[in-house]
């Protein structure tokens, strides 16, 4: 076999890789050593701005098995069918920190996934944790902000993390998950994800459901201890990505059964907590899970720059037979996810080759920008309607209409009978053994103890008695202690 022959980027033969064009021997560099000019522009360019939120990820693709008959509850066509396979890309993620931090930290995991389906692209956008901090977008550059590195000391501040929660009561519940068992997944494997938001499934008769996806791990729960994550990421600070790599490669493929929660719509009014409210479960003896299917991960990417950094997932991306509901932080990521993209990778991202439809193909009249490919000829029109054949509405949409009543204005969410920001932190800490409540204690003492103003330390104390009188003094204890050393 011939040996391949190096390039320009142009398609021209490269003569040296070896040597920079010199003025004469040892002299200064030649501005027409275009090669060279080439290669360090590109190399300059082949970082983009990380995500500000989920920059440390892993991916891998796969598929999605319908097991179980759902269309009594959607028409969507990738779960139409027992036994009909859709092609999935899996991205895995921790939240707070930059693209080189460590896999084992205490933080949420994002759990996000894109359906290939014949009827577009179904982009799922969820964490390990059915919860979630906040309730209102507004609140989320906040939130965040408070996480992530101080922009004086340049590292994260315990005093800001916790300042932020003390003026949040409704983060008490996913705190407790957070500080609990499950804050350090061992592996992307050995977790659990959940659509965490309230999304609607509308049948072929048009009857509306509101609906919540958990995927069970089938490799069963693994987590890590506070101790243990730490010496793991003094080791191998790639753990998870180490993980989904090898298992893969050597044949071991993961998997997850889906099960979702559904509500007839008419439920959502009167129900005792607020079905949108993302801070909030819905407790499974309500709506029981009921089977869907099941992911698979089967396959590596190849290169992870192209198809992991660059993949764009957008919970805006629908497709018949699921839509959103009021759920306002669903609302508010409706936009900020793809707006997240264009910035990142520019309007075109969509036309990448991770971000493209697979089962389909993409007709509309968007054209140009940066990186633009799909001009489509010279007789293809970029309006609508036309009278050339361009594609043309259906008329026919994605989910059932949502009822809106009632004045605009800046409303805080309606009460329900059980709305309040402690009742289920305090029934999931009392689903806790005595050991799991022992190391959910000291994992948040160890963080609340390190905080330097005692108002702080006090509205958040005052948020676990909330939950459970037990709950907040033994908190309370525990931070003393730690204090008084």
């Amino acid at each position: 076999m011939s040996q391949r022959v190096l390039t320009t980027e142009s398609g021209a033969p490269v003569a040296d890789n070896q040597n920079s064009a010199t003025a004469g021997v040892g002299g200064p560099l030649l501005l027409q050593d275009q090669h060279l000019l080439e290669k360090l522009a590109r190399f300059n360019r082949e970082r983009i701005p990380e995500r500000v939120v989920h920059a440390r990820g892993s991916g891998a693709y796969g598929h999605f098995e319908v097991t179980d008959d759902v269309t009594a509850y959607t028409h969507a066509a990738f779960l139409c069918e027992i036994g009909k396979r859709t092609e999935v890309f899996a991205r895995f993620s921790t939240v707070a920190d930059n693209l080189g931090g460590a896999d084992a930290v205490r933080d949420p995991r994002g759990f996000a996934l894109k359906f290939y389906t014949e009827e577009g692209n179904y982009d799922l956008v969820g964490n390990n944790t059915p919860v979630f901090f906040i309730k209102d977008p507004l609140k989320f550059p906040d939130f965040i902000h408070s996480q992530k590195r101080d922009p004086f000391t340049g590292k994260q501040e315990p005093d800001n993390v916790w300042d932020f929660w003390a003026h949040a009561p409704e983060a008490t519940h996913q705190v407790t998950w957070l500080m609990g068992d499950r804050g350090i997944p061992a592996s992307y494997r050995h977790m659990n994800g959940y659509g965490s938001h309230t999304y609607q499934w509308t049948n072929a008769a048009g009857d509306a459901f509101f609906v919540k996806y958990h995927f069970k791990t089938n490799q069963g729960i693994r987590c890590l201890s506070t101790e243990q994550a730490q010496e793991l990421a003094g080791k191998d600070p790639n753990s998870h990505q180490t993980d989904l790599l090898q298992a893969i490669e050597r044949g071991v493929h993961p998997s997850w059964t889906l099960y979702a929660q559904i509500m007839p719509a008419a439920d959502a009014a009167e129900y005792r907590f607020n079905p949108f409210d993302l801070t909030k479960v819905w407790p499974h003896r309500d709506y029981p899970l009921q089977r869907v299917g099941r992911l698979v991960l089967d396959r590596n990417p190849d290169n992870v720059f192209a198809e992991v950094e660059q993949a764009a997932f957008s919970p805006n991306n629908f497709v018949p037979g699921i839509g959103p509901s009021a759920d306002k932080m669903l609302q508010g990521r409706l936009f900020a996810y793809a707006d997240a993209h264009r910035y990142r990778l520019g309007v075109n991202h969509t036309q990448l080759a991770v971000n493209a439809p697979r089962a389909t193909t993409a007709d509309n009249y968007g054209r140009d920008g940066l990186m633009a490919a799909n001009s489509q000829g010279r007789y293809a029109k970029n309006y609508e309607p036309n009278s050339y054949d361009g594609p043309a509405e259906t008329g026919r949409p994605l989910a059932a209409p949502l009822p809106v009543t009632g004045h605009t204005g800046t409303h805080a969410a309606p009460q329900h009978t059980k709305d309040d920001d402690f009742y289920q932190a305090g029934e999931l800490y009392r689903l806790m053994s005595e050991e799991e409540k022992r190391r959910l204690v000291a994992n948040i003492a160890g963080g609340l103890a390190q905080v330097s103003r005692d108002d702080v330390i006090e509205k958040n104390l005052a948020h676990f008695h909330a939950a459970d009188p037990e709950y907040g003094r033994r908190v309370r204890e525990a931070v003393e202690a730690l204090r008084e050393d």
